[in-house]
């Protein structure tokens, strides 16, 4: 069988462009109501999309900046419950901070999402970087500590999810029977963060394990995603550096002891699909007529952590102003070098960060699109992409009618569903756990 895409999309109701809800029949009335974003998981169900995903920060802070792009308005665990009332096939994957949770309730709520969703629940595994007000914190933790938290917090997710045998549940009506209590067991661990005692509260779900997904491209983030992940998010918006992130990523995987063909690397992209060419043009154009450019400085500025109300929106921002590029994360330092090495003036800056927020920004026919995406997929850049909406409903439209069934007829993406879970679609083995009457699993 020809190699084929993994395929998901980022589901952000008001648009990826920011302010793009200013748009006429945005919808933006409906959020963050249920019926909309149904509406769009359905319609990425009939592209046959692997999943859809809701990302979540745990703070208003880009909000109360004007940003609503990036935000918290849909919790979900919550939502995504509901969308697997309302969908039978597309995978259905959320974000739960590592910061902030624990892992004991992180563990049964993807477990129950997966059993409600009969197997489409996937795991976006983050450490938080801001938020922390809202925790009992009085600063975040620095970035080493926060990730070797993230580990040991995968580590107690996964242990707790094999702490029922595939065959605990034994319903034997005659024998009075439900479950072999000899086949669950308690985890006891006890680490640097944590102490959980186990086991879950309920029959191990039908992937068994949740499929997790993460991203991160600075070196800590590699270092885990390399060492617990199922999928990749990536920002890479050039192919040179794309090519070199996915042979250093799979180098690791391989040195951590697991399959590289089993990890799929997916970057974001934000096509802005016309008919024609000019009409693509036309659309980005409008959606560059709806920023609030001041809006964006603000945006910048908390960004980078620095004032820039004294620079003119066509002056470029001295370096010296600028955090050195050890101090920020990957995805800062893709506007960092866009801001230096780049040349771009702060309107251009603005605009650029709004509009892709790092990743792969192209406009085109839906021809065109395909093109730059076949070409990244078959040297090796990536196994596949995160869709990112530019705007709603219209642009989603155009990716799921017009960008799939282009790729579809390249042979390059699925025209069926021929699974029932989300790791069916991405091609993932489910790992099986029996506990022997000596103790043992096998």
């Amino acid at each position: 069988m020809t190699r084929q895409m993994t395929l998901t999309t980022f589901l952000l109701p008001l648009g990826y462009h920011r302010n793009s809800w200013r748009l006429p029949g945005s919808c933006a009335e409906d959020v963050p109501g249920l019926d909309f974003v149904v509406s769009l998981a359905q319609m990425a169900e009939r592209a046959k999309l692997d999943a859809v995903f809701f990302g979540d920060v745990s703070h208003a802070n880009g909000a109360m900046r004007g940003d609503t792009m990036m935000n918290g308005f849909y919790e979900p665990m919550t939502v995504l419950s509901a969308i697997a009332a309302r969908t039978s096939r597309i995978g259905l994957i959320g974000t739960i901070s590592t910061s902030f949770t624990e892992p004991y309730n992180a563990a049964r709520q993807l477990a129950a999402l997966d059993h409600l969703s009969g197997g489409r629940a996937g795991w976006n595994v983050v450490t938080s970087t801001d938020g922390f007000a809202n925790f009992g914190l009085a600063e975040m933790p620095d970035p080493v500590e926060r990730y070797r938290r993230a580990r040991e917090y995968v580590e107690i997710v996964n242990a707790l999810w094999d702490s029922w045998s595939d065959d605990a549940v034994v319903v034997d009506r005659d024998g009075g029977r439900w479950l072999d209590p000899t086949r669950v067991r308690p985890i006891d661990f006890s680490g640097e963060f944590f102490s959980v005692a186990g086991p879950l509260t309920g029959p191990r779900s039908p992937q068994g394990r949740p499929v997790i997904v993460q991203a991160g491209s600075s070196g800590p983030g590699k270092a885990l995603g390399s060492a617990i992940a199922d999928a990749i998010y990536t920002a890479q918006p050039h192919l040179p550096t794309a090519i070199d992130f996915a042979s250093e990523l799979r180098g690791l995987v391989a040195d951590a002891g697991r399959d590289p063909e089993r990890v799929k690397i997916l970057p974001g992209i934000v096509p802005v699909i016309g008919d024609t060419l000019a009409e693509a043009e036309e659309i980005a154009a409008a959606l560059g007529e709806m920023l609030d450019y001041d809006q964006g400085r603000r945006q910048i500025a908390a960004d980078f952590g620095i004032q820039l109300g004294d620079i003119d929106l066509d002056e470029r921002i001295p370096e010296e102003r600028l955090p050195d590029p050890g101090q920020l994360s990957s995805r800062q330092n893709i506007f960092r070098s866009k801001a230096v090495e780049g040349g771009l003036t702060l309107r251009e800056l603005v605009l650029d960060r709004a509009r892709s927020t790092g990743h792969q920004w192209i406009v085109g026919t839906a021809a065109t699109v395909a093109d730059r995406m076949q070409q990244w997929f078959e040297v090796g850049a990536c196994d596949g992409f995160n869709l990112n909406a530019p705007y709603n409903p219209g642009g989603f439209e155009r990716m799921c009618a017009q960008l799939v069934p282009e790729l579809q007829n390249r042979g390059l993406f699925r025209t069926e569903y021929s699974g029932e879970t989300l790791r069916e679609h991405l091609e993932l083995p489910r790992p099986d756990v029996r506990f022997s009457t000596s103790g043992d699993n096998r």
